[in-house]
């Protein structure tokens, strides 16, 4: 579950937003470039780190408008964009034939399956999984606050959008990986 690190920002500027959304912008930038610059020194290449540079641009960019205008509107809005420029992120990765996941698998996969097409493709699913989890989270979200639902509900939208792409993460490689290594077994005789 160590892809969840990447979240850890996003974990920070919520809970700081709660006092005052430009503290959140500031402890969600620093605390993702804290993590940017120790997976560096680690030694992690950027293409394992797309989540975490993208998070460090939205804080950037969140941070200045939240410094710039305290009174925006965007104040009343910060879960809606966030969550948009997270699904934003993996739809991107996706067209741009980079799944966000794939640098990540490549840190826990050996290399001789890098380049396997089926390599690929299951980190197309599992961006696609967490692209449609962030997607139903920012539209839930939107649609709550225009009809000024429940807290719940949102709370619920959170946990069905980050719960099913977490589980989906952790059970389809491995079923994947059953499927391809009983398309390779060779056919025995049927006894007649």
């Amino acid at each position: 579950m160590g892809y969840l690190r990447g979240f850890v920002p996003w974990i920070v500027a919520g809970v700081v937003s709660s006092f005052d959304w430009r503290w959140g912008a500031i402890a969600g930038l620093v605390s993702g470039l804290l993590l940017l610059l120790q997976d560096r020194f680690r030694g992690v290449g950027l293409d394992a780190l797309i989540l975490e540079i993208s998070t460090v641009a939205y804080f950037v960019v969140f941070g200045a408008v939240a410094v710039a205008d305290p009174g925006s509107a965007l104040a009343d809005h910060t879960d809606v964009v966030s969550f948009g420029w997270l699904a934003a992120t993996a739809w991107g990765t996706l067209a741009i034939r980079r799944p966000f996941t794939l640098g990540i698998a490549k840190r826990q996969t050996p290399p001789e399956y890098w380049d396997m097409p089926e390599f690929v493709r299951v980190n197309n699913h599992i961006t696609s999984a967490w692209g449609a989890g962030f997607t139903f989270i920012g539209v839930s979200l939107a649609v709550c606050g225009a009809v000024d639902a429940p807290v719940w509900v949102g709370i619920a939208a959170h946990v069905a959008g980050l719960v099913g792409p977490a589980v989906f993460t952790k059970v389809y490689p491995a079923r994947a990986q059953a499927r391809l290594l009983a398309a390779q077994a060779p056919v025995t005789a049927v006894p007649r």
